[in-house]
């Protein structure tokens, strides 16, 4: 196995071939890999997506040809779904559940149905397809998580974390951003003024030492939406975020990013 796609809702990827190794991130539902190699149950991957390294439980993978996973790496050729979460069926009926910004490869709007190698599925909805901006696309989709508990390393509504958040709201929208936060700060450009902001710009967050340690995304220049502890909306200004039921600063502002290109 030199390529493979995820074929479960969500799976964690792990620093060690070991289920008590921690969980560094999630794999989505539909994200293809490369395959460095196996040992027993595990396979050394790094998602094509984002670059992530890790094992993975190789009973969650489909295996594909070095010509399939080429042309998932065209962006034509994955639709993201925007719903919480969604349904599909196989070709044996059986359910899977599917979380917000899974990939569905091959999808034929059609008749809803999609392929995995050999494999076949059907979405049982139609998937949204808003006719809207991106930056709204990216706000609404990171309000469809509001209350969900914080989770290192999550990604899906049951747990999510920070960078996780940012990340998935960012690809239902079209759009790739690294994993991490401290990755995430480098890949756009600073807004100098909180009043120059626009809806879905990250704003990043350091601690005493510098290193940035958190992220939101801008809903306005005053409102931000974030994981901490739960994915929540606080009030931003210059100094940080303002939690009103703790009644103090929560976190620092370090700097706003436009990740989008069109400020």
């Amino acid at each position: 196995m030199k390529y493979a796609i995820a074929c479960s809702a969500v799976i964690p990827l792990r620093p060690e071939a070991s289920e008590k190794s921690e969980m560094l991130t999630q794999i989505m539902f539909g994200e293809h890999l490369e395959v460095f190699g196996t040992v027993g149950n595990w396979a050394n991957v790094k998602n094509a997506f984002d670059g992530y390294l890790g094992w993975i439980d190789k009973k969650t993978l489909i295996e594909i040809d070095e010509k399939q996973f080429q042309k998932l790496n065209e962006p034509e050729a994955i639709h993201v779904l925007q719903e919480l979460y969604s349904f599909a069926i196989d070709e044996n009926n059986a359910e899977y559940i599917l979380p917000a910004g899974s990939s569905i490869p091959n999808y034929n709007s059609k008749d809803l149905t999609f392929n995995i190698s050999q494999k076949q599925f059907k979405l049982k909805e139609t998937p949204k397809n808003n006719n809207i901006s991106k930056r709204e696309i990216i706000c609404n989709s990171a309000m469809h998580f509001l209350n969900s508990p914080y989770l290192w390393g999550g990604k899906n509504p049951f747990g999510i974390d920070c960078s996780g958040l940012s990340q998935v709201a960012y690809k239902i929208a079209g759009i790739a951003i690294p994993r991490d936060a401290s990755k995430q700060v480098t890949a756009g450009e600073s807004v100098s003024f909180l009043s120059e902001t626009k809806p879905g710009d990250l704003a990043f967050f350091d601690n005493d030492e510098g290193i940035i340690t958190h992220v939101g995304i801008l809903l306005s220049p005053n409102k931000i939406i974030h994981a901490s502890g739960k994915v929540r909306i606080d009030t931003i200004d210059h100094q940080g975020i303002y939690n009103n039921e703790l009644n103090k600063y929560t976190h620092k502002l370090r700097v706003v990013m436009n990740m989008i290109g069109d400020n």
